[in-house]
């Protein structure tokens, strides 16, 4: 489902300019959109498009990747999985979550679950084989709550901007 999650916010400090969102906005909508094209668009010169999203990526802002529909790469099992942890071992738990190729979202969170864990696997035999010889068997794992997806409504990657 998402291969281009922004992981990492800029520091106190850095600015993202009109400019700068702009450019966000045309390359959200087509991440091969030509410089020249997003120059053109907005008026600037190719060199200053291509020095300010050199800069985003730099910075952490902005990454530029390729976007793929699991379902039909043969991924058929989507699931959020809410993790309870124990308190000493939180981030520990979130880190080795992280490294597993079957997740593709980690977050900390407040409230009823320390993690939330998404993942995409091939099957309901996959997820199986995922939550109880994996993700169950790490140590500072309490409990957790599978929430398979029925189906997709709303995924987007236009955040930010507008």
């Amino acid at each position: 489902m998402t291969a281009a999650r922004i992981r990492s916010a800029a520091r106190p400090g850095d600015e993202v300019s009109a400019l700068d969102k702009r450019i966000i906005e045309h390359l959200q909508e087509d991440g091969r959109r030509p410089y020249t094209q997003i120059a053109a668009d907005l008026g600037v010169s190719e060199a200053a498009i291509r020095a300010r999203t050199n800069r985003l990526v730099e910075r952490g802002i902005l990454q530029i990747v390729g976007v793929t529909d699991p379902l039909k790469l043969g991924f058929h099992q989507m699931a959020m999985i809410g993790v309870r942890c124990e308190r000493d071992r939180l981030v520990g738990v979130a880190e080795e979550v992280a490294e597993m190729p079957e997740v593709d979202y980690v977050v900390i969170t407040a409230g009823s679950y320390d993690l939330l864990v998404e993942t995409v696997c091939e099957d309901n035999e996959a997820l199986l084989r995922f939550l109880a010889e994996r993700l169950r068997t790490i140590e500072g794992v309490r409990d957790t709550e599978t929430f398979v997806y029925l189906r997709m409504v709303k995924q987007t990657y236009q955040w930010g901007t507008r």
